[in-house]
């Protein structure tokens, strides 16, 4: 198969290469003229004239060129990886090919490994840092470093007009990341809890199994104890100690955030281990295959969400690397600091002079489509490119393969796939592929309902407690609009005018989050309830808030 590409390839580089011959001969000039003259001077007028020729040349035959290499690229590479990995599982001829040519499916950017032998992890860079050795996609970067540095001058300027002095003050900044200690003695108890409970439990549960004479009682009986850990402990007391100490927004963020990634870990430490005891109690294996504490350990602060004994690693750790990508996390967080002061707080500072009406809602929605899709881009680059690859050059993690370029995407459904592949990864192996093993694999798209069901409800749920309110409009959108346009704007659609519409639909729904949930948080904080009764809804809470605040809360 590369082989034909690359066979393709050359012939039709060497077509336009004599067609473009055949157009030089019939342009150009006799041979005579184009010689040195006599005297040893160059012309001029004929080297300019064969300069120009040969730019024309290059210029026919770059976006060829360029089309034929990002089509055949990617293939390429996936067909290597595909190929060693077939070698690896001792030359076994079933591949992800050959799984997904029964499901008639064509995209060879998605082909999967076969779902017994779960995620294949492999060195490689992230995406970024492959196209930031590009003059032309690193000077995107250096824009928006010029914009950081354009609304630092803003805020300063703006602030010494006002107020005749630099105020140099992050109270934004400072309220948000407030009772952090609370948030960290927090995260030790969570992560203390996570390392020992299901360590302890799966190694009781599979040094036992063998030996039990009731092996189900004995299996139930620890899975009992497993779910009550993951309800009670890392489930209930997280989100107790966030309410009881009303912790502010960013420290409520730090502890749901890792309440659900050490929740996520847990699972999948027991789902990888559990099958391999089961099997080596069917063989009658003397020995019982429980990982070290070592290789749990390092699970628990790898950048992946699948476990595995062993990872491929890189040979050293690059600390400048390192640096470099918490110096950007931290830039992120002032770049996000400076767009709500200069886009956002004035939009819902002024907001209140005003009564509502649809006009200022729709208005609202717009203005918020800037700064909610700077967020989304540097939440994106913040997280899921800057924070893992730091933490996986620390642990010399080789695969950083943390999201594709979803950018790219002309379907939903290759968003989904392509924006944060952590995650998708556990909810395609861990979800959709065990629902559809329970089920006999006659139910796909229940399985995809339950999957996006399932991310709906703990996103909502993550921003109902770090909000300190449940605002459904995220679940809203996530669960009906996004699992309507899965199916309708699919895997088929492939003309560019298709990433136009994913794009646009982006803009708008990050335009309509930021816009009703900081109304929605503006209305609490400056708009006080008194004397309510807990189950009056909006509309009875009106008659009691200020009579500025009347006219414009009466929407909820």
């Amino acid at each position: 198969m590369v082989g034909e590409e690359k066979t393709s390839l050359r012939n039709r580089l060497s077509k336009s290469r004599e067609n473009s011959e055949e157009k030089e001969d019939q342009r150009s000039p006799p041979k005579e003229s184009l010689e040195t003259p006599s005297n040893g001077r160059i012309n001029l007028k004929q080297l300019m004239a064969k300069k120009i020729k040969l730019t024309a040349e290059a210029e026919e035959l770059k976006p060829f060129f360029m089309k034929e290499v990002g089509s055949h690229f990617d293939d390429f590479v996936t067909n290597l990886i595909e190929k060693s990995a077939s070698l690896d599982n001792g030359g076994c001829a079933i591949t992800s090919f050959s799984v997904l040519e029964g499901e008639n499916n064509h995209r060879a950017k998605d082909l999967r490994a076969p779902p017994e032998h779960g995620k294949i992890f492999v060195v490689r860079q992230s995406l970024l840092d492959e196209l930031f050795e590009v003059d032309h996609i690193r000077t995107i970067y250096h824009m928006f470093i010029a914009l950081l540095i354009l609304f630092i001058l803003s805020t300063l300027v703006v602030d010494y007009i006002d107020e005749g002095r630099l105020v140099l003050e992050f109270h934004l900044m400072s309220y948000a990341f407030g009772k952090l200690p609370v948030a960290m003695w927090t995260w030790w108890t969570m992560f203390l809890s996570t390392l020992a409970v299901p360590y302890f439990l799966f190694q009781r549960w599979a040094r036992g199994y063998s030996r039990s004479s009731h092996p189900l009682v004995h299996s139930l009986f620890h899975c009992f104890l497993f779910m009550i850990f993951q309800i009670a402990v890392l489930g209930l007391g997280p989100t107790y100690v966030v309410l009881a100490y009303t912790l502010p927004p960013a420290s409520r963020c730090i502890v749901i955030l890792e309440q659900i990634r050490f929740i996520m870990k847990a699972h999948s430490f027991v789902r990888e281990n559990v099958p391999r005891v089961l099997n080596s109690a069917k063989e009658k294996s003397k020995t019982v295959p429980i990982p070290t504490v070592n290789q749990y350990l390092y699970f628990l602060f790898a950048p992946t969400l699948i476990y595995r004994d062993n990872y491929p690693r890189t040979p050293t750790v690059r600390w400048g690397y390192v640096a470099m990508q918490f110096l950007q996390v931290f830039g992120c967080f002032f770049y996000v600091y400076y767009i709500f002061e200069r886009l956002c707080a004035p939009l819902f500072r002024n907001i209140k002079q005003e009564p509502f009406s649809a006009r200022v809602l729709v208005l609202c929605v717009f203005n918020s489509i800037l700064p909610g899709v700077l967020m989304l881009l540097l939440m994106f680059f913040a997280f899921l490119h800057c924070w893992l690859n730091a933490f996986a050059e620390m642990l010399r993690f080789g695969d950083r393969m943390f999201y594709k370029d979803w950018w790219n995407s002309t379907s939903y459904s290759n968003y989904y796939r392509t924006w944060n592949v952590v995650v998708h990864d556990w909810l395609y192996y861990y979800a959709y592929k065990d629902f559809l093993w329970f089920f006999t694999k006659r139910f796909k798209s229940a399985a995809m309902l339950s999957v996006f069901a399932v991310s709906a409800v703990v996103h909502e749920y993550a921003l109902a407690v770090i909000l300190n309110f449940f605002y459904p409009v995220l679940f809203v959108l996530f669960m009906f609009f996004g699992m309507a346009f899965n199916f309708i704007v699919n895997d088929s659609r492939k003309r560019p005018i298709w990433n136009v519409m994913v794009w646009t639909s982006l803009f708008a729904g990050n335009g309509v989050i930021l816009c009703f949930y900081s109304q929605e948080w503006y209305a609490r904080q400056h708009c006080p309830l008194k004397n309510v009764s807990p189950r009056s809804g909006w509309s009875g809470k009106v008659m009691f808030l200020s009579p500025e605040c009347k006219a414009w809360c009466r929407h909820y």
